[in-house]
């Protein structure tokens, strides 16, 4: 696949990022595209490996290793080598729905599985992916296509997130009814308000969807189930319904003066800029805002980083981000080889920004908050910080991070934006159905490893039904879901 000596021959080249104190003016997407010319020399890159890890999707050591779609990478890597853009798309399209997304949010699991990363640079598959699908819609590839006949069959999708919008695709193509139900205002679920613009600008979002609607798919926002929309009358007018609300429960610290104003979990401040961004262009007052604040971000993940991105943008006084382990090595450590995911130090597109600026990385390792302090009017002033030290369970064998006496240390802060994950589906949908949910909250299959759920004709698929994940997991998720669906409205599948 690709040249067989382009490895050796060319050079690993990115889309280059606009400097980072340029880009924090501004909430849209901050890199510039290669020429159509120097993609086709990267898609070259692509060696003749034998194993394709690229596109293995395989549990290593707890962790994925290759794109959990099983993308067809080297063929489409070959077919851009080549210039035969409108292949490499239909290539492209058969394994993955949304590319247009994950081309932007994916941590590219594929890249990190590349053999030619063994021993340099892996191939840009992620930005090949961009310019395949960037140049299916500039022509006209990527217009609708209804399916050519209908069933009788009638499908609701609650949650209009990455596995509910997969999920919806797939029925609709097999000619099936597809309505998706959203609580929010727009569609998109966690692409919509969960991701900043500057990492996927929501006219993507919009252009898909767009597209999605002429095929068929029917969208309802504003419709809670559970509450606004009850689940009895979705069961009584669908032949199925498929769960896909997210793991929307998050995770909180505790701490004494938790109560504070100014304490906000990330979603919601992430939610926030997203909306007032689309709905006013950041009139003041219509988000939460950073600006002039001392600010304090407690988890050390994407999410984490997208709020230190956001805060800059806002035009925040400091920022600190806390991360409860300890830093991760710069380069694989031998007990890491590849192609196991690397558990490497990244320097992500937030904290380029804050070392540009402050001159210094606003994380910190092994810290969290041992106390927030409150002003006279009840909001938040400072916050008491504490340094974590691993100790390990004599029982049980198991490490856990605790706080070490006399580390404490005092910092200004009126903002605390709470990073650190989420526990599972909220429970109001879940009990609306009936539907049985495991010992970590998330809904539970009835047969290991499918998606029916406890409940007649109810299934579940994403981040409710496996716990908080990543965006092209949740794809896969939704795919698998669909088929499910299919075979148990049909007798069998062909999706």
């Amino acid at each position: 696949m690709g040249k067989a000596t382009g490895f050796l021959e060319y050079e690993r080249k990115n889309a280059a990022a606009v400097k980072p104190k340029e880009r924090i003016r501004h909430f849209n997407e901050f890199h510039t595209p290669l020429s159509r010319e120097e993609q086709q020399k990267q898609g070259a890159r692509c060696m003749e490996c034998g194993v394709p890890f690229c596109q293995a999707g395989v549990a290593i050591k707890g962790m994925t290793s290759g794109c959990p779609l099983n993308n067809l990478i080297p063929e489409w890597n070959d077919l851009v080598y080549h210039g035969n853009w409108e292949q490499a798309y239909l290539r492209l399209r058969k394994t993955s729905n949304f590319p247009e997304f994950t081309c932007r949010v994916c941590p590219a699991l594929c890249e990190k599985a590349c053999t030619c990363g063994l021993n340099g640079e892996p191939v840009s598959t992620k930005e090949n992916e961009m310019a395949i699908i960037e140049y299916a819609y500039a022509n006209g590839l990527a217009k609708a296509k209804p399916p050519v006949n209908r069933t009788d069959k009638k499908i609701a999708v609650v949650g209009s997130g990455p596995a509910g919008l997969a999920a919806a695709d797939q029925l609709n193509a097999r000619g099936h009814h597809v309505t998706v139900y959203e609580r929010n205002d727009r569609i998109g679920g966690l692409l919509r308000y969960g991701i900043p613009n500057m990492k996927l600008e929501k006219h993507i979002i919009d252009r898909k969807l767009a597209v999605m609607e002429e095929e068929g798919v029917t969208f309802v926002t504003g419709a809670d189930v559970g509450r606004s929309v009850k689940a009895k009358k979705l069961l009584a007018d669908y032949d199925a319904v498929i769960l896909a609300c997210g793991a929307s429960e998050p995770r909180d610290i505790s701490a004494p003066g938790r109560d504070a104003a100014g304490i906000y979990f990330a979603v919601d401040f992430l939610t926030s800029t997203t909306k007032s961004l689309l709905d006013h262009d950041l009139a003041e007052g219509t988000f939460l805002s950073a600006k002039d604040k001392d600010v304090i971000v407690i988890g050390g993940g994407d999410t984490g980083n997208d709020c230190v991105g956001t805060c800059m943008r806002h035009g925040c006084r400091s920022i600190t981000q806390l991360e409860m382990m300890p830093k991760a090595p710069d380069e694989r450590s031998e007990s890491n080889p590849w192609p196991q995911w690397p558990l490497v130090c990244k320097t992500d597109y937030g904290q380029e920004e804050a070392i540009a600026v402050f001159g210094h990385d606003p994380r910190i390792y092994t810290t969290t908050v041992k106390e927030f302090k409150k002003d006279k009017n009840g909001r938040l002033s400072s916050a008491v910080l504490v340094r974590l030290a691993p100790v390990k369970d004599k029982k049980t064998g198991r490490t856990s991070m605790v706080p070490e006496e006399g580390t404490e240390w005092e910092v200004p802060c009126q903002l605390v934006l709470i990073a650190a994950g989420f526990l599972g589906s909220q429970a109001y949908v879940a009990d609306a159905f009936g539907v049985e949910r495991d010992a970590r909250t998330n809904v539970a299959s009835a047969q290991p490893g499918g998606f029916l759920t406890s409940a007649e004709k109810v299934f579940s698929a994403g981040d409710m039904h496996t716990g908080q994940s990543l965006v092209v997991k949740a794809i896969r998720q939704g795919r698998d879901c669909a088929r499910e669906v299919d075979a148990y409205l049909m007798g069998y599948s062909n999706l």
